[in-house]
């Protein structure tokens, strides 16, 4: 058996830059107690069930009540949570996990192993939905050694493991609310865990409100509860904590960063970022066929003038993709650009034949950095080098989910605007938006794109040991990934936070999380 030093050697570049939306941390804020933290954020969640996570943000809302067998702590590396140690076998196909003692749900349940094997099973289970889940299909089983440990059994080995357990997405949840009734488990729309806090009160369209778990097993919040505001205007979030009507805002209005940094009530966070910006084609367009043409997609992405858009739009607070991944992840490798080109636009449109070409075009508004206004400077740019633009049109998040998040034959939009924050640092969960086994529903590669020889190459770095071969396997596929184009390859955006002068231990972590678990009143 490896020990437990060698087992965080399989994850490669995982503990280079913190990262994880498992992300978890040691307190940081001051030792002072305060009633209610209130943040705004600018999406309503779709689900509060950990196994359906799909956006960064509610995860790390869901993180304190429900916590991972392993964290990530804000330095980066792995460290126990629910798990005090683990071991894996020298073919790397089982993993054994030292689970913590005396820990209980919130609602007094013990967590035990059967408590992990319960949670496994719920998302091993074929039928269930789980977004997130794909690489850890290559678990087959999971047995119960005793109340403290418990075996994972891999079908082959998962180089980032450690990285995927770190994520909420397989967070532990109490074994007596997910009883399955038929074919399927109970939601889990308010999930019972073990962290810090619990679902107190979800109103939807308003806001979401934690209350602190004073049986917690760990080091008790400051706080006495969190809310969080759903405010999908930037500005009128800026305006809530301009007025001390909240503490915590997430992506204020980035023209407007230079004069918070001035502003001495309030103190802004500017952090480096893993959140890929990209507009989608659906490349099994069966309305729009000729999307489903390579040539027609590069195409498009030199019609876009993205060093513009990130200079008036969204006033320097990103960098232009150059690899279908960030630069701060394990794997990735500079490929290429697509230079802003009018000229060769249209002749490649029209050597394509689709000089004519009509696109439905949708985007989210208040998701991420100047979203809406983003789609359509890129509508005028498409309008530009003659192609007809329907939109863009946007909508409420969880519907504008249900729009894209569905199977081509479902499929109602030609081009949506979409970003992708791996849950860690490591090309394995950005190379997940092109591998054909994640086109939803049993993922969320909603750009349906299919390279068998792409798929190959990732399913074979996503269980290398070898961190050399992995990283050249990974370029490869970059590369072939850029050339057929399935996105607008747009920007790298950074996460601003700005957060009261009276608060202190506000944090980003770059994989785009935010974290207030351990804030306190300054």
């Amino acid at each position: 058996m490896r020990t437990k030093l060698l087992a965080l050697a399989v994850v490669g570049g995982l503990a280079l830059a913190a990262c994880g939306n498992g992300t978890t941390g040691t307190p940081t804020g001051g030792s002072k107690q305060g009633d209610t933290l209130r943040i705004a954020i600018g999406v309503d969640p779709d689900t509060m069930d950990p196994m359906r996570q799909t956006t960064t943000t509610i995860q790390n809302i869901v993180q304190m009540v429900v916590e991972t067998m392993v964290k990530i702590d804000t330095s980066g590396k792995v460290q126990p949570a629910l798990a005090t140690a683990w071991q894996t076998s020298s073919d790397g196909l089982t993993w054994t996990f030292t689970l913590r003692s005396g820990v209980k749900f919130s609602d007094g349940q013990p967590f035990n192993a059967a408590a992990v094997k319960a949670n496994f099973d719920r998302v091993l289970d074929p039928a269930s939905t789980c977004p997130l889940c794909g690489p850890m299909r290559g678990v087959k089983s999971v047995d119960v050694v005793d109340d403290t440990h418990v075996k994972l059994n891999l079908a082959k080995p998962i180089a980032p493991m450690l990285g995927l357990l770190t994520e909420v997405t397989f967070g532990i949840v109490a074994p007596a609310s997910i009883q399955k009734g038929g074919s399927t488990y109970s939601d889990q729309e308010k999930p019972i865990g073990t962290g810090p806090y619990t679902l107190a009160e979800r109103v939807k369209g308003d806001h979401v409100t934690l209350q602190r778990h004073d049986g917690y097993w760990g080091t008790k919040p400051n706080y006495k509860s969190q809310k969080f505001l759903i405010v999908p205007e930037a500005a009128s979030r800026e305006a809530l904590v301009r007025a001390g009507q909240a503490d915590v805002i997430l992506l204020p209005p980035v023209s407007d960063l230079p004069a918070l940094q001035r502003d001495s009530t309030v103190k802004v966070l500017l952090a480096p970022g893993d959140r890929t910006i990209f507009m989608a084609f659906n490349t099994q367009d069966s309305q729009q066929t000729l999307l489903q043409k390579p040539e027609v997609r590069q195409a498009l992405n030199y019609a876009i003038n993205k060093d513009q858009i990130i200079k008036s739009v969204l006033f320097g607070a990103a960098s232009p993709m150059d690899a279908p991944m960030a630069s701060t992840l394990f794997g990735y490798c500079k490929v290429g650009s697509y230079p802003y080109d009018v000229s060769k636009a249209k002749s490649m449109l029209q050597a394509a034949g689709a000089s004519n070409l009509t696109i439905n075009l949708v985007s989210p508004q208040g998701r991420y950095i100047q979203d809406f206004q983003a789609a359509q400077v890129i509508a005028n740019d498409l309008t530009a080098v003659g192609v007809k633009v329907n939109g863009p049109r946007t909508m409420d998040w969880p519907s504008y989910l249900g729009t894209i998040n569905v199977a081509p034959a479902k499929a109602s939009v030609d081009m949506h605007l979409l970003g992708w924050a791996p849950g860690y640092l490591d090309a394995s969960q950005a190379m997940v938006q092109f591998q054909s086994t994640q086109w939803p529903p049993a993922g969320l590669a909603t750009s349906y794109y299919q390279n068998p020889e792409v798929d190959q190459l990732l399913a074979k770095a996503n269980s290398e040991s070898d961190q050399s071969q992995r990283a050249t396997d990974y370029c490869t596929a970059s590369k072939q990934i850029w050339k057929d184009a399935p996105w607008l390859f747009l920007w790298v955006q950074r996460f601003p936070i700005v957060y009261s002068s009276k608060v202190t231990g506000v944090q980003s972590i770059p994989n785009e999380s935010f974290y207030t678990m351990y804030a306190s009143p300054a």
